[in-house]
């Protein structure tokens, strides 16, 4: 797929997987991948080929997606616990539903953008309906397929640790249980483990989109065509061969690993016990809790229901105009009247907080490394690797450093949601015509009027994308956070999986979502306007 930098990655992840002790874990969590992954797939592009086809069916499934994207994933476990009870086979159908919608909307993408010509060629060549949809629209829509497959397999793999809220093995069943025991060593490692599995199967589904098709001569041999398939074919003959004489190549089990948790847990402890290090922890959470998060919390549960919403129909009729605005008034009334308000706001609060202070960090990190050349690809490469983390990943440290609070609730998010930010500021910025900022140099401006007045505004569209991003991921990790201890609607669908409460649980997910769709549309809905305004377009 690409090279030997690429197979050393995959190879190395896995002999990290299996002399770390954690092969059977990672077994676990990668044949649900295996099974979840490929029904994803086939769904989701059974469903974008009929999007694609007819007109009324893409109407009709896109608000379905748009609500699939948005909905918390706790709402997609409990009816698959109700329908498949605890356990595995619960966690793959959840985590295939959930990998679906991404697969619909690229397979719909890149089956539309399919050019007349090559059509028109089919056409002329006699193909039938079969042999055009699979002879030509879908081998030219072949980028974009694999894009969905890119997200498909991300999904999966995020899902799939998730699941362990309800018994899913594996990797992430031994990651909750690790930190709720906060041994932090071997959370640690885990977490390792599954970043290494994220960042591989990125790495190779992306490889699989930019690598062409390869065409042999005629007579070529066989061997030589399918040469890397016959070398990995006798390479597991040989290994499997010495498997039978040397246990060491049979299996590492935890006793033979190489495991440093206690090591860890014993280093982790001692770094946070240092004086200066709890001095300053201590002093953020009682400044951030004390003077920000607290007062802003108790600020927004105390203005009165009608008024709030109002205050949102502003944000969305200032920022999207006036259908947003609508939307935004039947959604909030929907969520008044579910009986949830106080917990709808607790949960907006954190993903408000986050993203503000998201944005004092990841726009000023996107405008420093937009600079230059280099600076850019390296920080795009770390938004790159850090998007492909598991949103588990990113509760280690902000619970090693602060423990049990609303400021490890919001930091947990915050970095999350940094990513986004400064990956769009960075492409708005880098996107500017040249003429433009060619322009602005003629005309004497300084750097700093060159980045606010001219810069800036051409790229917002684009960083409208990025807050967007923010925003969608704010909602998403304020549920994961539920696992740290809350007051919000991540907690109450925490316990509803406890039970049976579907209806109680639909109610939940839906109020995320409609919250989550509000901001959503109003800056989608900004960005379009700005981009036409622009000449963008």
């Amino acid at each position: 797929m690409g090279g030997w930098k690429l197979a050393l990655l995959a190879g190395g992840t896995f002999v990290w997987t299996a002399l770390i002790g954690q092969w059977e874990l990672a077994m676990q969590t990668l044949s649900v991948l295996a099974v979840a992954a490929p029904m994803a797939f086939i769904i989701g592009l059974g469903l974008g080929i009929l999007a694609w086809k007819y007109a009324w069916f893409d109407a009709a499934v896109k608000p379905v997606l748009a609500i699939l994207q948005t909905i918390p994933f706790f709402t997609y476990l409990l009816p698959a616990v109700i329908f498949f009870k605890v356990g595995p086979t619960a966690g793959a159908i959840a985590t295939t539903i959930y990998a679906i919608p991404p697969m619909v909307l690229m397979s719909t993408l890149g089956l539309k953008k399919v050019s007349p010509e090559i059509v028109e060629a089919g056409n002329m060549s006699g193909c039938t309906r079969w042999q055009m949809l699979t002879r030509v629209y879908i081998p030219s829509a072949r980028t974009e397929i694999l894009v969905g497959v890119n997200q498909v397999i991300m999904l999966c793999l995020a899902m799939v640790v998730l699941t362990a809220f309800i018994g899913m093995p594996g990797l992430g069943g031994k990651l909750l249980a690790m930190m709720n025991s906060f041994k932090l060593g071997r959370s640690f490692e885990i977490g390792v483990t599954i970043v290494l599995v994220a960042v591989m199967l990125d790495r190779l589904s992306k490889a699989w989109v930019v690598k062409l098709p390869e065409h042999h001569e005629k007579g070529t041999p066989w061997y030589i065509q399918h040469k890397f398939a016959v070398l990995a074919v006798v390479a597991f003959v040989f290994f499997l061969g010495l498997a039978q004489f040397v246990d060491w190549f049979n299996e590492i089990g935890r006793r033979q690993s190489f495991s440093q948790g206690r090591e860890l847990d014993k280093l982790i402890k001692g770094f946070l016990a240092i004086d200066l290090i709890q001095a300053v922890t201590e002093q953020i959470r009682y400044v951030m809790n004390v003077w920000i998060l607290i007062p802003f919390r108790n600020a927004l549960l105390w203005i009165p229901t009608p008024a709030f919403i109002l205050l949102v129909v502003a944000f969305a009729w200032g920022v999207g105009g006036k259908r947003p605005a609508i939307y935004a008034a039947v959604f909030f009334t929907i969520v008044a009247f579910s009986g949830w308000w106080d917990r709808s706001v607790i949960t907006l609060y954190s993903v408000i907080s986050a993203v503000i202070i998201s944005m004092f960090i990841g726009i000023p990190l996107g405008i420093f490394a937009s600079r230059s050349e280099k600076w850019s690809r390296r920080m795009l490469l770390v938004c790159d690797t850090a998007q492909t983390f598991p949103s588990f990943i990113y509760l280690l440290p902000a619970i090693m450093l602060f423990g049990v609070s609303d400021v490890t609730v919001v930091l947990s998010i915050v970095i999350f949601t940094t990513v986004p930010l400064t990956r769009y500021t960075i492409e708005g910025l880098r996107n500017v015509p040249p003429e433009m900022t060619e322009a602005a140099d003629m005309s004497g401006a300084t750097k700093r009027q060159k980045l606010l007045t001219v810069q800036l505004p051409l790229a917002l569209p684009t960083m409208a994308v990025g807050f967007n991003q923010a925003i969608m991921f704010a909602f998403f990790m304020v549920i994961i956070a539920a696992f740290i201890g809350t007051q919000d609607l991540g907690q109450e669908l925490q316990r509803t999986l406890a039970g049976t409460d579907l209806g109680k649980n639909f109610v939940l997910g839906m109020n995320v979502a409609l919250m989550a769709l509000t901001f959503d549309l109003a800056i989608i809905s900004w960005a379009n306007r700005r981009k036409k305004a622009l000449g963008l377009e």
